[in-house]
């Protein structure tokens, strides 16, 4: 019986973190990240600054919780995907989780100008995609075949994979939210997959 209070309380702490990480992102589009102060979002989000930092770290952290959190979901999708499916295939179908995350397209349009207008921002961004690259390779590297170096081609089509949406993030931005986000993605990895 102790295990259904303990997942109450840890899917209780996941929705507060994500509603914390959402007003600071409103707050941070709004402000500017630089001149957003932690206490502001700690209040606008009606909890103390000690609390805030009972969810995240810094205020990187609280800017950049999502991908982490994206980075699952993708790997969860990935997971999904039919054993037989190629692996740029099956990473397609599992960047769709993307879609379905509960953010309209400008509040996806500030996040994405924010997170590539700021340094810091963009630099803890690289991070997180790196712990991406390290959720997806292992099974990509199952749904290639059998060789000494498939882990180094699994980590190269991952590398590839984020490196493509990032592009298609940038120039989605560039658009002004204007275009589908993946046909962008499906032309940047065109582009690297066969010669131009």
């Amino acid at each position: 019986m102790a295990q259904k209070p303990t997942r109450i309380r840890e899917q209780t702490r996941s929705v507060v973190r994500s509603l914390l990480a959402r007003t600071a992102i409103e707050l941070f589009a709004a402000k500017g990240y630089d001149n957003t102060t932690l206490d502001e979002v700690a209040a606008a989000g009606g909890v103390s600054r000690r609390t805030l930092f009972n969810y995240f770290r810094n205020k990187e952290d609280l800017a950049l919780s999502g991908l982490d959190e994206q980075g699952e979901l993708i790997a969860a999708r990935l997971a999904e995907r039919p054993a037989d499916e190629d692996a740029w295939t099956a990473l397609r179908a599992a960047f769709q989780v993307l879609e379905e995350i509960d953010m309209t397209a400008e509040g996806r349009l500030e996040f994405i100008t924010l997170l590539f207008g700021n340094d810091s921002l963009r630099a803890g961004h690289a991070e997180k995609q790196a712990r991406w690259q390290d959720l997806f390779a292992p099974q990509i590297e199952e749904r290639l075949p059998d060789s000494d170096r498939r882990t180094l081609q699994a980590r190269a089509i991952a590398a590839a994979a984020i490196i493509c949406l990032q592009a298609a993030n940038e120039e989605w931005v560039r658009l002004g939210g204007q275009a589908d986000l993946f046909d962008l993605y499906d032309t940047a990895v065109q582009a690297i997959r066969r010669p131009i």
